[in-house]
């Protein structure tokens, strides 16, 4: 089921999720803080307002899934999974424990709600493509998210993907952008060049929306705009700080371990 939160009760859950994955990284010992934080407000806003699922029955078979291909950012999506009632609070005090469910990187056969096992990559959009053709063309109502990273965009496969939503009309599918603008080794700019992305990505025949990642009013507005399930896939690109909430790891690419 979708639930209807407020603006100030997706703001306070995204703060929630913040201290969640905080404490349970810090209980582990290592973990992606930087990245896990970028994402916050996105999954409140996903899985306490836009998504359709429905945490008794994680496999139920009309939700809307999601993938997290950024999948080192498990943490702040373990959190939004356990605040959403998939499995308790208290299982994110496990993370990366030896026989915890709530591994480094996301394990669909162990972890309720997870609809895909991440941590390649550039496989997740695949696998969101996969999700989608099949819904479309069976007829299905539910709709695909999947979160990527900036950096994540550097790899081939990625745009493989985004050719081949386009071309099959995958208006079904969601795609969110992560642009923090700093990955493992430095900025994406020095990196990897991936501008211009807005242009790349349309180029690809997707709709292109942008943002502040950090917005929730607007991320709640474009996310809840209905889409044409034979139209255009839409990819938003939401303009994020890495480390956000925790002021010394604001901005600072090597805070992803």
């Amino acid at each position: 089921m979708k639930l209807q939160y407020s603006t100030k009760e997706l703001v306070r859950m995204a703060n929630v999720l913040r201290t969640d994955a905080i404490k349970s990284m810090h209980a582990a010992g290592s973990g992606h803080p930087g990245g896990s934080l970028s994402l916050a407000e996105i999954l409140s806003v996903l899985y306490f307002r836009i998504m359709d699922v429905n945490e008794n029955q994680p496999d139920w078979e009309g939700r809307d899934r999601f993938i997290l291909s950024k999948g080192h950012a498990a943490p702040i999506y373990y959190a939004a999974l356990a605040e959403r009632g998939f499995f308790e609070r208290a299982e994110l005090m496990s993370l990366r424990k030896i026989d915890s469910i709530l591994q480094g990187h996301p394990d669909k056969k162990r972890v309720p709600g997870v609809d895909m096992s991440t941590g390649s990559l550039g496989q997740g959009i695949s696998a969101a493509c996969g999700m989608a053709y099949y819904a479309k063309n069976r007829g299905k109502s539910w709709r695909v998210y999947c979160a990527l990273g900036d950096g994540e965009l550097q790899e081939g496969q990625v745009w493989e993907a985004l050719m081949s939503a386009a071309h099959y009309k995958l208006g079904n599918l969601t795609a969110v952008v992560d642009r923090n603008g700093l990955q493992i080794d430095g900025a994406v700019s020095q990196v990897m060049e991936i501008e211009p992305l807005r242009d790349k990505l349309s180029a690809f025949g997707w709709e292109v929306t942008e943002t502040d990642g950090h917005n929730v009013p607007a991320l709640t507005d474009i996310l809840s705009e209905p889409r044409d399930v034979n139209g255009k896939p839409l990819v938003l690109i939401c303009h994020t700080v890495k480390g956000k909430g925790v002021s010394f790891m604001e901005n600072l690419a090597w805070r992803g371990h």
